[in-house]
């Protein structure tokens, strides 16, 4: 199964300095990881003039719109900060829409599925980072909201590779079409 390009869209999930950084207390090893394969994707859908559309994990501050992911989490990504930017090797164009999140979903409280239905998008081809957070979370509120969602098992990743495989098995059974990069990749050539 190949995602219909002409009404698709790239969702780059959470891939900032917070989560890439090796220094930083929330530091997502399988993230690093996946640069590479993310930078592809951006790459050729930049090519194809198809959406690349960004989420950024982002609070105010604990207290402001903290609510649980505070009392869960010890660490919370600051808004402008160095931590909340976009990691510089896949950094958005310009022109090019950052959807500022809140909780693990791309679409609780923001703006994500009107900017998808302006663009005609019905195909969402989903990379980033954490695989079983934000990146799950937010494939399945796309399934519900009638996206045909493509989740990337070599472009998505997490803390470790059984919360990774977890999530590509439940995603599979009833939420998305679990694919590999090349599959992307080489729907472009085929055009």
């Amino acid at each position: 199964m190949k995602p219909a390009l002409s009404s698709s869209a790239l969702l780059v999930i959470d891939m900032q300095n917070f989560f890439l950084n090796p220094k930083s207390q929330t530091f997502t090893p399988g993230g690093l990881a996946i640069i590479s394969n993310v930078s592809q994707l951006i790459k050729a859908f930049r090519k194809n003039r198809l959406p690349v559309i960004y989420t950024a994990h982002v609070h105010k501050s604990q207290k402001m719109d903290g609510g649980l992911m505070s009392w869960w989490w010890e660490g919370m990504v600051i808004e402008n900060t160095e931590d909340a930017k976009i990691h510089p090797d896949l950094a958005p164009l310009p022109e090019e829409k950052v959807v500022f999140k809140h909780r693990y979903s791309g679409f609780y409280n923001t703006d994500l599925e009107i900017t998808l239905r302006c663009l005609k998008i019905t195909d969402l081809v989903i990379c980033g980072i954490m695989t079983n957070l934000c990146c799950e979370t937010t494939a399945r509120e796309a399934f519900m909201r009638d996206f045909k969602v493509f989740f990337l098992l070599d472009a998505t990743g997490t803390v470790d590779e059984e919360l990774h495989l977890a999530t590509l098995k439940n995603l599979a059974f009833g939420f998305a079409y679990v694919t590999k990069t090349e599959e992307i990749l080489s729907s472009f050539r085929e055009v």
